[in-house]
Formats: C-alpha cells, sequence, structure tokens
C-alpha cells in the first residue's frame, strides 16, 4: 500500500506511548476496507474529522489518497462537488454522524439537485441501536433525495463497489455509513465486488423511431435553435451538438452550466435566459423549433415563461424520466450525445430549410455603465467589464449564489462549461462559496481559481475562507461582490415596502479578514484600485499570495435576471 504504515506500528512508534494504534489489523478493519475500496475508483477525500469518521480518515492517509481537511461539513461536500464539476471526477466528502451530517445536508441537497455524484463518506449509529443523541441520518438523506448504504463486517467491497456504481449511473450523490461500532472491527476483505458500470445512460429502445418527429421539425424549421445544458456537458455532446447545428442551419445557445459547448462562435447566442443579451433572445422568440439537450429547462432558463413563443414547438431529450417543464411538446428520454449523433444522421440528406442570419456582433454585451452609481459606489456593470479585461484568462471561475450572479455570468466568458463552477444555484442556496474554490483547486492544478461571492454568502461560509486561501495559494482570487445587503431580499421585498433593516448587512471589511489568514486583502472602491489585480496577474504563482478584492458596489443596480424574477413574482 502506497505511502502506508506497517501493519505493526505501535502507538509507542508514532505518539510515544504504548496504547495500540487499532483495536485490529489497520488493513483489515471495515473503515480501512472501505478506504481501500474507494481507493480504486477516487483520489481525492475532502473532509473534517470527528468521532464517527477517525479510523477511515486515518486509512485515507496511510494508502496515500489525497486528504483535504475543510472546516465546516458542508465545505466537504461542497469541496466534493465543485471537484467533480471541475474534473469529471467523483470525489469522496467525509463527516461524522449526527452533527457533521446534519450540518452538510444544504450541501447535499444542492448536490442531489444539481445531479452530482460523489460518495458522503460519514459514521452512523452503532449496530446495537440508536443512542439519545443520534437522529435518523437515512431518514434525513432520503428527504433530500440521497440514498444511503450502509456498510457491514462481511461485505464491505461490495457495497462500496454499489455505492459507487449508484452515484454514478444515477447522476446523484450516495451516503455511505458506516455504524459507529463497526469502525474498527475486524472485516471480510475478500467479499466480491461489482463489476464497473457505464456512467452514461445506455441508449433507450427504439431511440431513433422517438427522435424521428423532431427530426421533421428541424429539417422542416426555418428558425431552428439547439439548447444545451450540463446535462449534455456530461455526456460529452458538444462535437455531436455542433454537427447537429452545422446540418440543420440552428442557431445555438446554452445555459449557464454548459457555457463553450459548442464548437462554433458565429452562430451561437450565449447564454440563454436572464443571464443572456436582450437581442440574442429576441432570436430565441423567433424559433420556430427549439430542441433543448441536457438542459432542466427551470425558470430562470425559460425567463418564466417568456423565452419562446407560444407556437414555438419545443422538445426536450434529457436522462430524466420525464419532461421538466410543462412547455415541452416531446420529450425523449436518452443521453444527449447519442441523441444528438442520431439526429444529424437522419437530417443529414435533407436540405436545411433554416433561414438565419447570423449576426454575433448584435449579441454581445455592451457597456454603457459609468465607473459610480449614483449613491457613489461602483457600479458593478462598469466593475464586471473591467474584471473581464483584467482577470487570467486561463481561469476556473467558482461561484456562490446570489443577486451578483448576474454579473459575471453576464460579462465573463469562460472556455469551457467545467470552468464556470456554480455551486447552490439548482437548490437556492447562498454560503457554498469558500470551499467550492478547494475542490477546483485540487481538480485542476493549472489555472487561476476566481470566487465570485456576495457579502451575505461570504460570511456564512467564513469558516472555509481558511481552507480556501491554504488550498489554492497563489492560484486564488476571490471578488466579493459587497452591497452590505442581501441584495435579491432588498430587490424582491425592500422595493414592496417591507421593512429592509433585516436585509441590510453592517460594512464588512473582507480585505482585512483575508489578511487574518495569509490572504492579500483589497477594498476596491474605484477601478483604479483593480490596478493591484493586473500587478499580482503578472506576478509568478508562486511568489503571490492568495488575494481577495473587497469590491464596494451600489445596492441600486439591478441584474436583468433578477428584473425577471421581481416582474414574475409581482
Amino acid at each position: 500500500m502506497k505511502g502506508a504504515r506497517s501493519p505493526r506500528s505501535t502507538w509507542r512508534d508514532i505518539y510515544g506511548t504504548s496504547r495500540p494504534v487499532f483495536e485490529t489489523d489497520p488493513v483489515s478493519h471495515v473503515s480501512a476496507l472501505v478506504a481501500q475500496a474507494l481507493a480504486a475508483t477516487v483520489t481525492d477525500v475532502f473532509g473534517v474529522m470527528g468521532n464517527g469518521n477517525a479510523y477511515f480518515i486515518d486509512a485515507v492517509e496511510r494508502l496515500g489518497v489525497r486528504y483535504t481537511p475543510l472546516r465546516h461539513e458542508a465545505g466537504t461536500v461542497v469541496a466534493a462537488d465543485a471537484y467533480f464539476r471541475a474534473s469529471g471526477r467523483v470525489a469522496v466528502a467525509t463527516t461524522t454522524y449526527g452533527a457533521g451530517f446534519t450540518n452538510a445536508l444544504t450541501a447535499l441537497a444542492e448536490s442531489a439537485q444539481a445531479r452530482i455524484p460523489l460518495l458522503l463518506v460519514t459514521g452512523a449509529e452503532p449496530t446495537t441501536g440508536p443512542r439519545r443523541w443520534d437522529v435518523d441520518q437515512i431518514a434525513l438523506a432520503e428527504a433530500v433525495g440521497v440514498r444511503t448504504v450502509t456498510v457491514d463486517a462481511g461485505s464491505v467491497p461490495l457495497q462500496v463497489a454499489e455505492a459507487v456504481a449508484t452515484a454514478t449511473t444515477t447522476r446523484r450523490p450516495v451516503v455511505l455509513a458506516i455504524p459507529y461500532d463497526l469502525a474498527s472491527a475486524p472485516a471480510d476483505p475478500d467479499a466480491a465486488a461489482d463489476p464497473e458500470r457505464s456512467r452514461h445512460l445506455p441508449p433507450a429502445d427504439g431511440l431513433t423511431a422517438a427522435l424521428l418527429p423532431i427530426a421533421d421539425r428541424l429539417a422542416a424549421a426555418r428558425h431552428p435553435v439547439l439548447l444545451a445544458g450540463r446535462g449534455a456537458w456530461l455526456a460529452d455532446a458538444g462535437p455531436a451538438l455542433g454537427r447537429l447545428a452545422e446540418v440543420t442551419g440552428a442557431l445555438t445557445g446554452s445555459t449557464a452550466l454548459a457555457r463553450g459547448i459548442f464548437p462554433e462562435a458565429s452562430t451561437h447566442l450565449g447564454i440563454v435566459g436572464g443571464f443572456g443579451q436582450a437581442t440574442a433572445m429576441e432570436r430565441i422568440g423567433e424559433a420556430d423549433a427549439v430542441v433543448a439537450f441536457g438542459a432542466s429547462l427551470n425558470q430562470f432558463t425559460m425567463r418564466f415563461g417568456q423565452l419562446i413563443g407560444p407556437d414555438t414547438f419545443l422538445a426536450q431529450i434529457d436522462v430524466e424520466a420525464a419532461p421538466t417543464n410543462p412547455r415541452v411538446d416531446a420529450f425523449v428520454r436518452g443521453d444527449a450525445r447519442i441523441a444528438a449523433e442520431a439526429l444529424a444522421e437522419l437530417v443529414t440528406d435533407r436540405a436545411p430549410a433554416a433561414e438565419w442570419a447570423p449576426d454575433p456582433a448584435s449579441w454581445s454585451f455592451r457597456d454603457p455603465a459609468q465607473e459610480l452609481a449614483a449613491d457613489g459606489r461602483l457600479d458593478p456593470r462598469a466593475l464586471a467589464g473591467r474584471l473581464a479585461e483584467l482577470l487570467p484568462e486561463d481561469r476556473i471561475v467558482t461561484s456562490d449564489g446570489g443577486h451578483f450572479l448576474g454579473w459575471p455570468n453576464m460579462y465573463w466568458p469562460v472556455a469551457a462549461p467545467d470552468r464556470m463552477i456554480m455551486v447552490g444555484t439548482a437548490y437556492q442556496s447562498i454560503g457554498l462559496g469558500w470551499p467550492s474554490v478547494v475542490g477546483a483547486a485540487r481538480a485542476n492544478p493549472d489555472p487561476a481559481i476566481v470566487l465570485v461571492t456576495g457579502d451575505g454568502g461570504g460570511l456564512m461560509a467564513l469558516a472555509d475562507l481558511e481552507s480556501a486561501v491554504r488550498v489554492a495559494g497563489g492560484r486564488g482570487i476571490a471578488v466579493v461582490w459587497n452591497d452590505a445587503a442581501y441584495g435579491a431580499e432588498v430587490n424582491l421585498y425592500g422595493l414592496k415596502g417591507l421593512a429592509q433593516a433585516p436585509m441590510r448587512i453592517p460594512e464588512v471589511d473582507f480585505a482585512a479578514l483575508a489578511e487574518s489568514v495569509g490572504a492579500e486583502g483589497v477594498t476596491v472602491t474605484r477601478l483604479a484600485d483593480l490596478q493591484r489585480l493586473r500587478a499580482w496577474a503578472a506576478t509568478p504563482v508562486g511568489e503571490r499570495s492568495f488575494l481577495v478584492l473587497d469590491c464596494r458596489i451600489s445596492p441600486d443596480v439591478i441584474a436583468p435576471y433578477q428584473r425577471e424574477v421581481i416582474e414574475a413574482h409581482g
């Protein structure tokens, strides 16, 4: 075992006392076998140690699997989630039982909603029954859509293989629970494991026949549009979608989580929905056929029902069992790549009827904003535009949730869908930003890791500010959109006349907070203050620190997507 100590190592060898390290041989106890079985599949574990997972973490360390500690249990799941989004590789989060597990539930719900395959290895109540402090963790996990596999001493490899296969084939997190009394108990290392399963959905019977009506509508459409979501990226459907767009003459668009998936820029409308450019969204409104691949068609993508016209044919191809939006006219369950390839074959010999006249110049954002808003604080549009010029081109952007989401999504291009990590949007959560830096940094050792967070979410996740600074080091940048408020709540409810005092946050000095954990902090009140970012980017990585830009923006400038939310809610 790489990096393992001898099984005969004693407590005196390591800690200078005669107490034994393990109650049994460390290579054969239950926690060690869980770690060994996972080491065949995963390379990274993110965790917070406690009574329920101490033996598992020790085994991970002995095996040489890379273990990254975080400071809050929610952060362990966020880091594993971001790791998958940035790399496509499954990671493991680990917490103790009880409070450790319940602390991770919000992040676990986000991963379930976003369909992220990860493993959460956690302690569990003893096999003899619950103690007075135990809660029903299986029921809690099930309540947020997550299955639990509880290991026993006789079937560890089989159960770990089942958990991994379930996560990868269903694209959802799975809890792998180790009962407290089994954590260091002897285990059978020879239990058979399941063979490896494919992570992609197999083609459904009759897929080509099911696609024929969609092919007919695409071939006959004068104004066809192809829309790709994150599911298309997971299915590696980009080249197939590019070919389909070429043979049909379709314009293309993507959700925020699939940006960069289409290979041809001249016919690409950019992000579809509230983050989209107005002229580009008008083109979609003129479409007579829209086919969505691996996109959930949520309220933001569909602009609360205003994205496409009432007579537009809308087809959805997804691995879900049924349409995810009532507006869908035709639904086919299938893998996005396989379906796109089949559709391209079905229409290749037909002359496309498309009459689009692409005008990409009119689809880019033009920034009319002045440096400062009327209240004397930075206009976030001007800030976003300048940051787009100064941020390292080779970057992964990780994002917390909040009103500020509109600005980086509208103004900052990224090279591919795995370069924009938005943890929290599926569950509409804030406070998951700082630990997402950890997962993205571990997933890819080269690019700059750029976090965007608000002051509200940034404070909520503050426990893992230190984790982000420690792991990302000189590759890390955080842009804090500091409007001294919960901006979305002010826009949705404060403008309706509700009391705004609970929606306001006293000005927080994030630059000083950053410096307290070894980062460099810069307070940005004018665009000229961003010159420090220019100098930072020109400095070799090993000679610079994690940079936190505390950007004092105006709360009065409302993002276009937020205006759509306001209008939809009256």
